[in-house]
């Protein structure tokens, strides 16, 4: 197995559920589709990312499975419960890492500079 071809492709599922968690949506006007294209449909860009650290585990008592679906399962439920900590007040140097803002325009969830 090649480490760094598996650390691509855990690092790449993140990102694609960050995409799925934060950014993408298909939207709809009177039965049409408005954001057909890839210039319309929002996707995660490199200054969307974080920084990813990915550690591997050599478990050689179970196994090899999916490396990439795996990794992106997570990635939602953390961004959510980050959300509601910061919402509740009860966040720390991990969470304020990064911030997302839910556009009220679109709905959609932005970065943003800021600091907690």
């Amino acid at each position: 197995m090649n480490p760094d071809g598996l650390k691509n492709q855990v690092e790449g599922s993140v990102v694609q559920g960050l995409g799925g968690a934060l950014f993408e949506a298909i939207e709809f006007a009177d039965g049409h589709l408005r954001n057909g294209t890839m210039e319309q449909y929002r996707v995660p860009r490199f200054q969307d990312t974080p920084l990813i650290e990915t550690i591997l585990l050599d478990r050689r008592d179970i196994p090899s499975a999916g490396a990439g679906e795996s990794s992106m399962i997570a990635v939602a439920p953390a961004i959510g419960s980050a959300v509601r900590r910061l919402r509740e007040g009860r966040h720390g140097a991990a969470d304020s890492a990064a911030v997302f803002r839910l556009k009220a325009d679109t709905g959609l969830w932005e970065s943003c500079d800021e600091t907690v």
